[in-house]
């Protein structure tokens, strides 16, 4: 004959049960919490430049994501306008990296499937090392993309799946919307939309590898200013004393600027600017400003602020310069 606990002890017992299930539950919150960038982390908001939202009489559609995850887009987009091609490419590669990896750059998936786009060392796709650099892995997916015919008129998950040969081919376009929303900032066509707060961090950033990631991201068309160009970029460091220091300047060399060369110096600015700030985290950029904006980690709940006058931008440091110059900040 079996024994029941007395009602004390079977009460102990569910009170130990009940606390471990929400230790449980509260790490399993925390996991994905840290996996999403979420609980008290810097985030990164793109915002649609509605004017409707923006005055109060609709709702304004927004993404938010972590700072590795803007870093990941905004590779993504950089790789694709480098290379001429419309925005639309750039949605659709997006949208496919939301699906496969919701943008972070995974060491693992289905089988051998390895980073952004989940792309197979043994189906050709690159080495693992390869697939794992976002810049690369971007590049293959935009060379198989512009095999595909007419893929700029396909409607989204189709023009994917010509590149994916998913299993889950409706899967992409539930992403749309906020791939649409992600490529109009980082493509540069929506002016101030995105913004990233930053993490309080005493490490310094380091204006050569700033440079680097310039050149890895858009390529040989930004090399050092001197020549003809239609937007500039500046790069300064915050000596702690005086004003900042300026480390280094590059340029964007192709003057008409934009994705598939759309006359737009103001639209690659923009595309330079959001670049910047998405990438803010990673780099240690402290400030970064354009055509009389400035985006500021400190002050990163007031998004792009507009620079008072030229006194107070040429006062603020990096906030000054004229309307074809991107400046960035790094922390000293």
């Amino acid at each position: 004959m079996s024994e029941t606990a007395p009602p004390s002890r079977r009460g102990r017992f569910l009170r130990i049960a009940a606390a471990l299930a929400v230790l449980l539950a509260l790490a399993g919150y925390m996991a994905v919490q840290y996996l999403s960038g979420g609980g008290g982390a810097p985030r990164c908001v793109v915002r649609a430049t509605d004017p409707a939202g923006e005055n109060g009489t609709g709702d304004t559609p927004t993404y938010e994501m972590s700072p590795e995850q803007a870093a990941n887009a905004a590779t993504i987009s950089a790789v694709g306008t480098t290379r001429g091609l419309p925005e639309r490419a750039v949605t659709i590669a997006l949208a496919t990296a939301l699906q496969e990896s919701a943008l972070r750059n995974l060491n693992h998936g289905d089988r051998d499937s390895l980073g952004l786009f989940q792309q197979r060392p043994s189906k050709g796709w690159g080495t693992a090392k390869q697939i794992l650099d976002p810049v690369y892995s971007a590049g293959q997916f935009y060379d198989h993309l512009a095999k595909v015919p007419g893929y700029s008129r396909l409607p989204l998950t189709e023009a994917a799946q010509r590149v994916q040969r998913s299993g889950f081919p409706q899967a992409y376009a539930k992403h749309e919307p906020d791939a649409a929303l992600l490529a109009a900032a980082l493509t540069g066509r929506s002016a101030a939309s995105l913004t990233c707060s930053a993490p309080d961090s005493a490490v310094a950033g380091d204006a050569a590898k700033v440079r680097a990631a310039l050149v890895r991201s858009f390529g040989s068309g930004v090399r050092p200013a001197g020549s003809d160009s239609g937007v500039s970029v500046r790069v300064s460091a915050t000596t702690g004393a005086g004003p900042d220091t300026a480390v280094d300047t590059v340029a964007d060399t192709d003057p008409s600027g934009g994705p598939a060369g759309d006359g737009s110096s103001s639209r690659r600015g923009w595309e330079l600017a959001h670049w910047a700030v998405a990438q803010a985290s990673v780099l240690r950029i402290d400030e970064v400003s354009y055509a009389g904006r400035v985006w500021s980690a400190k002050e990163a709940d007031q998004g792009w602020r507009r620079a008072a006058s030229s006194d107070d931008a040429a006062e603020a440091g990096t906030s000054g310069g004229t309307a074809a110059e991107v400046r960035m900040r790094i922390a000293r």
